[in-house]
């Protein structure tokens, strides 16, 4: 995609001069009560991939600016976004869940809220469809809707002794996996320093709540509640060792360290992959970072709405096994 597109006159902001956080916004919720919208400022990041989605956001965006909503439109991977992030009050993705994940990470450490629009699967991180968007759009712009907090990760890399030569945060988990097919890795794993395995393994997954139902729960884990403070860990094909998911205390710290020569991937959020060699550490703990979502629906059950997903996505499975179509 090109660059992102700059609608009803928002400036090229100079960051630097324009730090704002959170907590010295309008508490969300509490309504618009002047002429002036509550929500100054959008981003809306779509899917780089959907014509669909980027269609769609630039239909939105029109909405906004009808309503005197400063907005920025750009696909989910565009690096210039960055800037115009840090100043908005909403991040509204257009997507699935790996638009999601991605505006996730793109957040920290601003705390701004994100909206997420499923145009994708099961889209077990979005709130509202295309049509739920438009129909409450003035909902959107008053800011009433309820915020929930979910848990990060973050996964400090290290070559030497020191500091971090690399630090990432993701939502979903934080995965070292073989690199080679039918060549499994050695992954010496340690919970607050005292050593848990040394797993021959395709992989070991770090989980938050948030990604227990993804790549972990295909591993065998268990599920949590979105909204617990636990990590999981969770091996990947781990032979003669230990092969059940950990949940891990809220404080704790783990600590991989690849032992064998086979190539190993890090991979964060299935998104942002970096080559680990024999002997470099990852220390894997509670991110400080939060992502915040806005949700419109009273708190349901869930487990209900967990039912619900997975039986869509077996739907969806069992459509593309008798189309060939996905």
């Amino acid at each position: 995609m090109g660059a992102g597109r700059r609608l009803a006159g928002w400036p090229y902001y100079r960051v630097a001069n324009h730090r704002r956080r959170w907590q010295h916004r309008v508490p969300c919720g509490a309504g618009n009560t002047g002429s002036q919208p509550l929500l100054k400022r959008v981003v809306v990041f779509h899917h780089p991939h959907s014509e669909g989605a980027a269609i769609f956001a630039g239909q939105f965006a029109q909405e906004l600016e009808r309503r005197s909503v400063k907005v920025f439109v750009a696909d989910a991977w565009e690096q210039a976004a960055t800037a115009h992030v840090e100043l908005a009050d909403l991040v509204v993705c257009i997507g699935g869940d790996g638009t999601v994940l991605r505006a996730a990470r793109v957040t920290v450490p601003h705390a701004v809220p994100i909206l997420g629009v499923n145009m994708g699967r099961l889209g077990f991180l979005t709130d509202l469809s295309p049509r739920d968007l438009f129909n409450r759009i003035e909902r959107v712009i008053a800011g009433d809707w309820r915020m929930e907090e979910r848990l990060m990760v973050r996964s400090d890399v290290f070559d030497g002794p020191d500091r971090p030569e690399q630090v990432f945060h993701g939502l979903n988990d934080v995965v070292i996996s073989r690199q080679a097919p039918g060549r499994p890795i050695y992954v010496d794993v340690r919970i607050d320093n005292a050593l848990l395995a040394v797993y021959r393994c395709d992989g070991v997954i770090i989980a938050t709540p948030t990604g227990s139902t993804g790549y972990s729960l295909s591993a065998g884990g268990p599920i949590l509640a979105p909204t617990e403070h636990h990590l999981l860990v969770t091996p990947v094909a781990a032979h003669l060792a230990l092969a059940r998911s950990l949940v891990l205390q809220p404080e704790s710290v783990v600590d991989l360290r690849v032992t064998s020569d086979h190539g190993a991937i890090l991979s964060v959020d299935g998104q942002e992959d970096l080559p680990v060699s024999s002997g470099v550490r990852v220390s894997v703990r509670q991110s400080e970072h939060i992502t915040r979502f806005v949700r419109f629906a009273e708190p349901a059950s869930f487990y209900a709405e967990l039912a619900e997903r997975l039986a869509e996505g077996l739907a969806d499975l069992g459509r593309a096994a008798r189309t060939g179509l996905r």
